[in-house]
């Protein structure tokens, strides 16, 4: 038996929870949005912009200091550019809410 192999067994990360939680807050958002949002929900929405915002611009240096290390680890990079693209998707989806519709 050799020694030093890892099981392949496939785990719930936390990456899969944050994906889960973000898709369930799409889709109530979206059966529960209505033209009138209250100033609560777009304060509450504003809220959750920034700290997303804020999330994506630690990830963003995250990733180019593992890309400034000598020997990157590859699958960490991936990871944390996954998340950052989740992080964008729901950045644009919570802008989307926020910005009024304008009927041409």
């Amino acid at each position: 038996m050799r020694e030093g192999r890892r099981s392949l067994a496939i785990t719930p990360r936390k990456d899969d929870n944050f994906h889960r939680a973000s898709t369930a807050l799409i889709s109530a958002y979206r059966f529960s949005a209505t033209a009138n949002m209250t100033n609560e929900d777009e304060r509450e929405l504003e809220a959750e912009l920034t700290r997303l915002q804020q999330e994506h611009r630690d990830l963003d240096a995250a990733i180019d200091a593992l890309h400034q290390s000598p020997a990157p680890d590859l699958l960490r990079l991936q990871r944390l550019k996954k998340r950052k693209l989740l992080l964008r998707d729901r950045i644009a989806f919570i802008e989307d809410q926020i910005t009024p519709d304008i009927i041409a």
